[in-house]
């Protein structure tokens, strides 16, 4: 879990409450010992300048792309494993096919809890590590299948990015009307919304299971 700002008790929790024990991460030496990271949310451009203090902007990049790292980022952490939108700063990862807009929905005022609709389905009562773990497979999708699944689904977006134009090799987690609201590229999970804020831990076990 990366700790160096933003929401990290949150997901902290979550992953409390899937029965695992996360490490916190402020240095590199603390990043060799992990081979899953959680970038949360937060201000993207503050945690950008927070990475690059702490000496861990590049192995974190150079891990991931390599494919030795799997991540999860959540809105700022979003942001920063997009690409970006006509050099619009912070500077990002890029490692995820997606351009990111930032602050696409508005600003704090703006921020609201709305349904969405998942394309994986919920936790079943399988142990972490399980295959699937009661969500959706590594190379599947459910394409609007299992629509009891996401009754009464909710998404927190706090300042909410939004994302353009993904790639070929991007798949759709979840949307909102029609819009995508969380992806996954190989063993990168993103999403505008705060899924650490609500009770559904779907994204979460998806993740522990790359």
């Amino acid at each position: 879990m990366l700790a160096l700002q933003g929401s990290v008790a949150p997901h902290l929790a979550a992953l409390e409450a899937l029965g695992v024990s996360a490490i916190s991460v402020r240095k590199p030496a603390t990043l060799d010992q992990v081979d899953r990271l959680i970038v949360p949310g937060g201000e993207s451009t503050a945690l950008w300048r927070l990475l690059c203090h702490a000496q861990l902007w590049e192995p974190i990049g150079a891990r991931a792309a390599s494919g030795d790292l799997a991540l999860f980022g959540t809105c700022a952490g979003a942001i920063l494993l997009g690409r970006e939108t006509q050099s619009e700063p912070p500077p990002r990862w890029g490692i995820v096919q997606v351009t990111v807009d930032r602050n696409a929905y508005g600003n704090q005022v703006d921020s609201f809890i709305g349904p969405i609709d998942y394309r994986i389905a919920p936790l079943t009562q399988g142990a972490v590590g399980e295959p699937n773990g009661g969500v959706l497979s590594p190379s599947g999708a459910h394409h609007g299948a299992n629509h009891g699944a996401n009754h009464g689904a909710e998404g927190v977006f706090i300042r909410a990015p939004r994302f353009r134009d993904p790639g070929p090799a991007v798949q759709v987690l979840a949307e909102r009307a029609g819009e995508p609201i969380a992806l996954r590229q190989e063993r990168v999970i993103i999403a505008t919304f705060h899924p650490e804020l609500s009770t559904d831990r779907r994204l979460h076990r998806l993740f522990l299971d790359l």
